[in-house]
């Protein structure tokens, strides 16, 4: 299969060259040229996540350098459970922070630090990992690129804007891994890693590559999870589930399209965003504008010019034809709190900012019964916000607290390119 550039003036690529360019030359976002269309017997309950990831993503490595090693990836990036939680008969959570840093974002992380490292063997050339973070990406790509050989990594985040608990995650590894503290929102940090891939002298000097959802191989391993989700949901109810999404730079969100256009038994595409109304506004305007970003207690989600509507709007030929797919909704901090609250107190179930603003979603604004909530990180992450709403103290997972007794490295630069290659 070979790979095409959201912006149509690159030339068409393999998986490995697109993973391990992460932005295209011109540009844009590496796509599929087209999206293959899953078999019926892949849709099966009692298989193992490990052997459906491999099964979803093998169409997509044909013929690629890596695609002998595709399986043994597999096995090595999803050693976690992916767990259906249901709340009543119809509605249900789809856990998936129990990685090693309790969010979503270790499954594209892990899947990419097991390709790039093989990658090497094929390539012979050292890696730079940039990746941008408003919360948790960051801590993902971290753990999962920690002291693997032949490969570096510069985490951006910006200063003050992520909880103490995220930060730690972001800081506490050292070796291959420099954390930067930037003054600046998240969206200057993602123009910086962008403006740091179209500069092809720096390109080539750090060998840079990426690890946000900018990355095609971040985005593939998330299609995978909304399979996975939709067959076991549909086993169980006989439906086929309306997946309501957290939603910030949009990856996950494109890849729950993407596991749709492949012919997963999925109804409907719901995102949730927080007061960083971009989406929202977009499917009732038809106008796309991208602006400055809104600090909220979904920090995740602060993202006023999601990166991956490149890739939404690529998609697809018309905003008519986007909103017969997807449909948006904001939900404003004092409404997470409140849709806190209501879950706590009607299921005894506790859940992070981002995954509430899921559940407000569900139980306020659509009328489908039938419904999947995407929760994307461990509610533990989220303590200062969390637990004075619920009122009780949440366990922290012990892979978190394991981190957290780490000694944090970071360093504070400016929003400058300049800061973050600065090596006197």
């Amino acid at each position: 299969m070979k790979f095409i550039s959201t912006r149509g003036r690159s030339p068409e690529v393999s998986a490995f060259d697109a993973i391990l360019q992460g932005l295209a030359p011109d540009g844009g976002l590496y796509m599929p040229e087209v999206l293959p269309r899953l078999p019926e017997e892949l849709f099966n309950p009692h298989m193992s996540y490990q052997q459906m990831a491999y099964e979803v993503l093998t169409p997509f490595f044909i013929g690629d350098p890596l695609e002998a090693h595709l399986k043994a990836i597999c096995d090595d990036a999803f050693d976690f459970p992916v767990p259906l939680h249901y709340l009543n008969e119809t509605e249900a959570v789809l856990e998936l922070y129990h990685g090693p840093t309790a969010a979503f974002k270790d499954f594209g992380a892990r899947f990419l630090a097991s390709f790039m490292e093989r990658s090497y063997e094929v390539r012979q050339q050292p890696l730079t990992i940039l990746v941008a973070t408003s919360g948790d990406t960051g801590g993902a790509v971290a753990a999962a690129f920690h002291k693997k050989n032949h490969i570096g990594v510069k985490v951006l985040f910006p200063k003050g804007r992520v909880s103490a608990r995220q930060e730690k995650q972001l800081t506490c590894w050292g070796d291959n891994v420099e954390s930067y503290a930037v003054t600046g929102a998240f969206d200057d940090c993602q123009t910086m890693v962008k403006s740091a891939f179209m500069d092809s002298e720096l390109k080539e000097r750090y060998g840079l590559t990426s690890a946000n959802s900018i990355n095609l191989g971040r985005l593939l391993p998330q299609s995978v999870y909304y399979v996975y989700a939709s067959v076991q949901y549909k086993e169980k109810t006989g439906k086929e589930p309306v997946f309501i999404i957290p939603s910030g730079n949009v990856g996950n969100s494109v890849g729950a399209l993407f596991a749709k256009e492949m012919g997963a038994p999925i109804k409907d595409i719901v995102l949730a965003v927080n007061e960083n109304k971009t989406i929202p506004d977009y499917l009732e305007t038809g106008v796309y504008e991208g602006r400055e970003s809104i600090a909220t207690l979904a920090n995740a989600m602060d993202v006023g010019d999601p990166s991956n509507m490149e890739r939404m709007r690529f998609m697809y030929d018309s905003i008519e034809e986007i909103r017969s797919h997807v449909s948006a909704h904001s939900v404003s901090d004092e409404l997470i709190k409140e849709s806190i609250s209501e879950v706590w107190k009607n299921h005894r179930y506790a859940v992070c900012p981002h995954t509430a603003s899921g559940e407000y979603v569900r139980n306020h604004i659509i009328e489908d019964t039938d419904t999947i909530v995407v929760s994307t990180a461990h509610p533990a992450k989220f303590e200062t916000i969390v637990e004075p709403v619920i009122g009780e103290t949440l366990p922290i997972p012990e892979a978190l607290s394991k981190l957290f007794g780490k000694e944090s490295i970071c360093k504070e630069i400016s929003a400058k390119i300049e800061s973050l290659f600065d090596e006197s």
